[in-house]
């Protein structure tokens, strides 16, 4: 009875914890459905009249179909190159063990731990030279490859809990290295793929200053559309940040929802070893 009531009190304490996290995001939901004044109300109003103009403003821009068309478009496409990149890497990295492999392995998380205000300057003046500043390829490149590193770390951790085994039964019996990989290994560490491409999908999706810098007005992203248009000649656009934030967010909560016991598994970055 006693462990009950500890697992009870356990469940309520996260229970709780989650609530007060998610209260900023519910707010910003509520505000979505409120006027201006009610949206600036002292104290706050909760007793209000659910409005949609806010919404219809919204998709009477242009700015805002084009910015979220750019985010899924260039998020997606990022991290599915990043993904497959990495997959090659990790299960080279996994399985052929070169010498230098945890020098390499370090090298590429010590990539993702440089700040982005340290790299922007040469990235600008690198795409300026190459003529990609503002353009999808460009964007969608630098997205991969700043991917790929935390790919590599969290894939190459489900192939190491991969025996070898697999491996060497396709090889012997005649199957190519590549139908190794893909009709043999591929399918045991999914999982993986798919914890990899949410984590990036995060990245990308809410990264913003590399896409105001390198992609401009020419491809503008979610993050840059809601910083740029928020402010108006009457101050801040108040609704419309709370409309665009919730277009911003609902995408990523959908995602999490539905994939997050691959998160639970990829944070482990597939540390689980045995024979699979």
């Amino acid at each position: 009875m006693r462990q009950k009531k500890n697992k009870a009190g356990y469940y309520i304490l996260l229970w709780i914890v989650a609530l007060i996290f998610f209260a900023p995001v519910f707010w910003v939901m509520l505000s979505a459905f409120k006027t201006r004044d009610d949206i600036l109300s002292v104290p706050p109003s909760f007793n209000f009249t659910p409005v949609i103009d806010n919404f219809v403003d919204l998709f009477s821009r242009d700015t805002f179909i084009n910015s979220f068309t750019n985010s899924i478009f260039i998020s997606f496409t990022a991290v599915a190159i990043a993904v497959v990149v990495s997959f090659f890497a990790a299960y080279a990295f996994s399985r052929f063990k070169p010498k230098i492999t945890n020098f390499m392995m370090f090298i590429l998380l010590s990539i993702r731990m440089v700040p982005a205000a340290a790299t922007i300057v040469p990235v600008f003046l690198m795409y300026s030279a190459l003529g990609w500043a503002g353009t999808y390829h460009g964007l969608i490149l630098f997205y991969a490859m700043f991917s790929i590193p935390f790919s590599v770390w969290i894939l190459k951790g489900f192939l190491d809990g991969v025996s070898v085994r697999y491996d060497e039964t396709a090889l012997v019996n005649g199957a190519g290295r590549l139908n190794t990989m893909f009709k043999v290994i591929l399918p045991q560490v999914r999982p993986g793929l798919v914890a990899a491409f949410i984590f990036n999908i995060i990245f990308v999706w809410n990264e913003f200053l590399f896409s105001f810098i390198v992609g401009g007005t020419s491809v503008e992203t979610m993050p840059v559309t809601l910083t740029t248009g928020v402010f108006t000649s009457a101050g801040i656009d108040w609704p419309f940040m709370a409309t665009m934030s919730v277009f911003n967010v609902m995408p990523l909560l959908v995602a999490l929802f539905f994939f997050q016991k691959y998160l639970l598994v990829g944070m482990t970055f597939g540390t689980v070893r045995g024979e699979v």
